[in-house]
């Protein structure tokens, strides 16, 4: 693992398909981003939306991140999907080092409300049941990436004791640099420190949300979303008289892009929303 690798990870983790995500969002629920009684304008509520969006795509990124790392520790990753009873669960952290399977439920912080801690507990509980029954010997972590937030701690701990007792499986509560300790590492936490704030250095302060920046590139990202999408997007009167679609896509040089490639397809629902999609476009852009 090295810092190429570790950006690599991180890029494609948390921003790429960022455009087609986002107009599958604006596609199913177009009141989230519509409406006179908000304070703020298109421009703030997508890009409001984006950045929750990549909030959330960088825990997952830190996840596949930390799984590359247990591999460059010497363990041997392990699947992550299981299946209880007719529901499939995933693991965030599945490994062995030949003795021994491990598993980790990883959030970024320890910071949830009463309700969103209990369902921490009850999805934890939920996968050690399954595998300890699967696995043996087995150990449970549940860990937070982010040391400075540990709101339920006493909680998490006190409940963890219970489970440990209940299923006779080792569990552990840890919190940033723990985890490496535990795993014999300790200086990789100092490692994917360093590696963080360069790459923060590098990325944008505020994400791109103009399509029409590089028509060419957004043409590719975004034109396999299912045809159904586009239908609602384009049916959907609000998304252009409120400027919803301007503001993703200032002067349309994309959708005209879009247009042709649809108008050249030989199905009907092809043929049908390259029509209209020209039809907005001359509406919507004829003085751009």
């Amino acid at each position: 693992m090295d810092y190429s690798r570790f950006c690599e990870i991180m890029n494609v983790c948390i921003f790429e398909h960022g455009k087609r995500d986002l107009l599958e969002k604006i596609a199913e629920s177009p009141e989230r981003f519509l409406g006179l009684f908000r304070p703020s304008k298109p421009e703030t509520k997508i890009l409001q939306n984006l950045l929750q969006s990549h909030e959330i795509r960088f825990g997952r990124a830190l996840e596949q991140f930390i799984e590359n790392l247990v591999e460059d520790m010497g363990f041997s990753n392990l699947p992550k999907i299981i299946h209880v009873g007719e529901e499939k669960l995933s693991l965030d952290q599945f490994f062995t080092d030949g003795s021994t399977c491990f598993f980790i439920e990883q959030k970024i912080r320890d910071d949830h409300d009463s309700s969103k801690k209990r369902g921490q507990i009850d999805n934890f509980r939920k996968k050690l049941a399954y595998l300890s029954v699967h696995y043996s010997p087995l150990t449970g972590i549940m860990y937070f990436v982010d040391p400075s937030l540990a709101k339920n701690r006493v909680y998490y701990e006190s409940e963890l004791k219970q489970l440990e007792e209940s299923y006779g499986v080792p569990l552990h509560l840890f919190y940033g640099k723990d985890i490496f300790a535990f795993l014999g590492k300790p200086e990789y936490w100092d490692m994917m420190i360093d590696w963080l704030k360069r790459w923060k250095e590098d990325i944008p302060m505020i994400p791109e949300i103009d399509f029409d920046s590089n028509p060419e590139k957004s043409f590719w990202e975004i034109k396999d979303l299912p045809v159904s999408r586009w239908q609602k997007i384009l049916q959907k009167d609000e998304l252009w008289e409120q400027g919803i679609i301007k503001v993703l896509f200032r002067r349309g040089a994309t959708l005209t892009r879009l247009a042709e490639y649809f108008l050249a397809r030989q199905e009907s629902e092809y043929q049908e929303v390259g029509k209209l999609l020209q039809e907005r476009v001359e509406r919507y852009y004829r003085s751009v």
